[in-house]
């Protein structure tokens, strides 16, 4: 009974079950309609809605700038001549386009890698496994040799993998290898529609034939022109003109930022020293701009040239280059024959009127090896006791400070003897020669004893043989106040960043007697640009006029060479020496009567047979280097003597105690170079 009334529910239940199937899936089909309907409605909607947009956006393209270097600016010497130009070389480069994978790349440096050979003397572990790892397979392979990488980010594995290759031996990359990853390294640091330069010098025609010939299976590679400097009279004037960057040095790294803000690529070239430098804006130019179509994939559609560029303005300096070249090497042979402890040689030759630097040289020696190098700017930027050179200074000093006068000046040359010290002028060591100078005498035989007497009268100190030396040091600040006015011991303002303001020495109460030697130029350290400066400041009448060696910005002609002067350098006055036309007479005969003179004791004798005749102030310095007895001979000087046009300084420090002439000697050379390559005698008043 009871086994009846179980079959008859189960019965029951199947029909249930069999009856409530079609329902549900009634339901379910129901629910996919309506899923369906919603589907359709909202595509329907947004086709009539946003359909235009949404087509609009795969159609879309970007417009992007990309510039192109321009020739840099020349360097142009006074009379047109090229002083630093500019090599065209041709050139395979690289322009990378938009969201460049590592792979892609990898392809692009392979292949390019077949037909171009590179330098890779700079490449390094980290560049040669960068590329090893571009290539999936190798990055694979190497990740499958290291365990334990599961639950490690994908950087993670990837700086694991970049330390395995940098620690694989050299030996397991080929030549080719290294050849390809440094291109990948060049093309690697290039930004996003930027160019770099994948190799600049010595690409040969079969080089440039076969990257021609695939240029379609290369995306980005080209070939095109790059520019470096040349200097075709000679690389010595880099110490004045300076230097460039270039696609090795990049950018400098103190000022990367700076110009990166500037819109200068890393891999540009700028000027890193000196002119190159301090006109980098008017040597630059403005790059080339080429307007590029992207569409959506970021793939180049279209490139439209919308501005050409513009090559640099050129400088023209106030620079003879074939007086330059002379003068350099007039001061090599000069240094050559000095000998000794000789530390170097310097010289500048520049226009008392208006600053116009015409050639300014300079070496350095090595007293060990007597080994000599260029050194241009020691001009500038090497401190030197000149010696008596710096005396009609002194005397201008003395004058404006009333304590002589045109008409009265004369005192008597005698041994100072304070302290127990004696000083005393070349001629006159022990007192047997006593004689009476006025102050042009003074200068002309070059009085040391004179001098030290101007000193004591402008400190009010009244002299006594013997007796203890109490000046106030304040004569330290009086002294150098005159000479600063004349440029020594201050910065003269040359147009050439470096400039040294020269050594001063200790001004203690117990450094008093130094005050002495200061008066006759023995204590201080002036550069020798600054005794140039000096003596044209004599020369053209008191007017302190900053050196320059920028005579103007020029554009270029149609033809390429000099064009029209688009601005000038004009002579700038620092400062007016305040003295009557008595007291700078009065200076003038002194450093005519130094060449000129009749008294036997005249310092500058050997300079009279320089024609046209000149007005000079020789210079000897009781000098010490590396604990050796030297002199450092000096001279300052200026032609014609009646209506000045030329100024020659030179200073040769450290010579032998037994040096004598070596700086007139030089001088005469000098003076019959300029006069043959610079400015004709006819021209002379």
């Amino acid at each position: 009974m009871t086994l009846k009334i179980f079959r008859k529910r189960n019965k029951k239940n199947q029909k249930n079950k069999v009856a409530s199937l079609p329902f549900r899936i009634n339901i379910i089909f129901i629910v996919v309609g309506v899923l369906f309907i919603a589907l359709l409605t909202q595509l329907a909607y947004l086709q009539v809605m946003y359909g235009s947009k949404f087509k609009a956006e795969v159609n879309r393209s970007d417009t992007s700038v990309v510039t192109g270097n321009v020739q840099r600016g020349m360097i142009y010497d006074s009379t047109g001549q090229v002083l630093v130009g500019n090599s065209a070389h041709q050139a395979i480069i690289y322009t990378k386009g938009v969201n460049e994978l590592s792979g892609d790349l990898y392809k692009t440096a392979t292949k390019l890698s077949q037909f171009v050979k590179v330098t890779t003397g700079s490449l390094t572990k980290r560049q040669l496994a960068d590329y090893y790892l571009a290539n999936s397979k190798n990055l694979t392979a190497v990740e499958k040799k290291l365990p334990g990488l599961d639950g490690y980010s994908e950087d993670a594995k990837y700086n694991k993998a970049l330390n395995y290759v940098e620690k694989m031996p050299n030996s397991h990359f080929s030549k080719s290898t290294k050849n390809a990853a440094e291109i990948f390294a060049k093309m690697s640091s290039a930004y996003q529609l930027s160019t770099v330069n994948i190799k600049d010098e010595h690409v040969s025609e079969a080089e440039v034939a076969q990257v021609g010939e695939h240029l379609s299976e290369m995306p980005g590679v080209n070939v095109g022109t790059s520019w470096s400097r040349n200097y075709p009279n000679g690389k010595s004037i880099q110490g004045v003109t300076g230097t460039v960057s270039n696609e090795k040095t990049g950018l400098p790294s103190d000022r990367v930022n700076e110009l990166l803000a500037e819109g200068y690529s890393r891999n540009d070239s700028v000027g890193q020293s000196y002119l190159e430098e301090q006109y980098e804006p008017v040597l630059r130019g403005t790059k080339s701009q080429t307007q590029v179509v992207l569409n959506s994939d970021n793939e180049i559609k279209k490139e439209i040239k919308k501005y050409g560029g513009q090559k640099g303005d050129n400088l023209q300096l106030t620079i003879n280059a074939k007086f330059q070249k002379t003068l350099q090497s007039l001061v090599k042979s000069a240094e050559q024959g000095a000998g000794g402890n000789s530390t170097g040689t310097y010289a500048v030759v520049m226009n008392p009127n208006n600053g116009a630097i015409i050639g300014m040289a300079g070496v350095n020696r090595n007293p060990k090896t007597s080994k000599i190098t260029d050194n241009v700017l020691g001009n500038i930027n090497s401190s030197i006791v000149m010696g008596s050179v710096v005396k009609g200074a002194m005397v201008s000093g003395a004058l404006m400070d009333g304590v002589i006068t045109p008409t009265n000046s004369t005192l008597t040359d005698q041994p100072i003897t304070t302290g127990g010290v004696k000083k005393s002028s070349w001629f006159n060591h022990n007192g047997g020669s006593n004689i009476s100078v006025d102050a042009s005498g003074a200068l002309e035989v070059s009085s040391n004893s004179y001098m030290m007497q101007l000193a004591m009268k402008e400190a009010g100190f009244k002299y006594t043989e013997g007796g203890a030396l109490t000046m106030n040091p304040s004569i330290f600040n009086k002294l150098r106040g005159y000479f600063n006015q004349f440029g020594l011991g201050v910065q003269t303002g040359i147009d050439i960043p470096g400039e040294s303001t020269g050594l001063k020495g200790a001004t203690g109460r117990r450094h008093i007697g130094s005050a002495l030697d200061e008066s006759f130029g023995n204590y201080d350290a002036y550069t020798t640009m600054q005794v140039a400066q000096y003596m044209s400041t004599i020369a053209n009448g008191g007017y302190r006029i900053a050196p320059h060696i920028v005579q103007s910005i020029r554009g270029t002609s149609k033809n390429g060479k000099l064009g029209a002067v688009k601005a000038t350098v004009m002579p700038k006055v620092l400062n007016h020496i305040d003295m009557t036309k008595a007291q700078r007479a009065v200076v003038k005969r002194g450093l005519y009567d130094v060449v000129h003179g009749t008294n036997t004791y005249k310092t500058g004798g050997e300079l009279d047979t320089i024609k046209p005749e000149i007005s000079a102030k020789t210079g000897t310095a009781q000098t010490f280097y590396n604990g050796n007895e030297t002199v450092t001979l000096s001279l300052a000087s200026f032609a014609p003597s009646t209506h000045p046009q030329v100024v020659v300084a030179l200073a040769m420090p450290n010579l032998g105690v037994d040096a004598e002439s070596n700086n007139m000697q030089l001088a005469k050379r000098i003076y019959a170079a300029y006069w043959k390559e610079v400015q004709s005698t006819s021209t002379v008043k």
